[in-house]
């Protein structure tokens, strides 16, 4: 007897509630900061059922998680340039462009208050510094490998993406490309 099985569609039905909510999140983030809405707020904005967010996610930090995690994932993809010099460059430049796009500072922003917000809130700031430096370690060992001497993932963190993140905060942007590289070759 031949038992039919569920057929998943990624980009169906769950796709899309993932990204109208993780949308609802960014802007109400974007409009209100942090800790000044709710589930349901994001819920109704993104057009789903209060229980469709808690049934995935299971309550607001690992939401804001999600989020923060998705568009580091997504906007600072890991470069392959043949070369350290180009794959921090162009590293570099896509987290400058990440953190300074339309939704930029608020996510930067989540990620900060994250951290400050007890125990459920600390371990998502963990979870946000470990995958940026899971990247980073990724980067540098391909670099290793290819002979070249790296630099260690904090002195990157430190020297390159702390220095751009402390200028977005304080609104002292735009972070040019002759800036970008200048923090690049300090590091090397």
């Amino acid at each position: 007897m031949n038992e039919r099985q569920p057929v998943r569609r990624p980009g169906g039905r769950s796709a899309r509630v993932g990204a109208e909510v993780h949308r609802a999140v960014t802007e109400l983030i974007s409009e209100r900061g942090y800790g000044t809405f709710t589930v349901g707020e994001v819920a109704a904005r993104a057009g789903v059922a209060d229980s469709s967010v808690y049934r995935r996610w299971g309550n607001l930090e690992t939401l804001l998680t999600d989020v923060a995690l998705t568009r580091l994932n997504a906007q600072s993809p890991m470069p392959d340039t043949g070369s350290l010099v180009g794959d921090l460059r162009t590293y570099a430049a896509n987290v400058a462009r990440e953190i300074t796009g339309p939704d930029g500072l608020a996510v930067v922003r989540l990620a900060v208050a994250l951290s400050n917000n007890g125990q459920a809130g600390q371990r998502a700031g963990d979870d946000l510094r470990s995958e940026r430096m899971r990247q980073l370690r990724s980067m540098l060992d391909r670099a290793r490998d290819r002979g070249e001497h790296a630099p260690d993932a904090l002195d990157v963190l430190d020297h390159i993406l702390a220095p751009m993140y402390i200028r977005v905060l304080f609104g002292m942007v735009p972070l040019t490309p002759d800036y970008i590289d200048g923090l690049v070759d300090r590091v090397l």
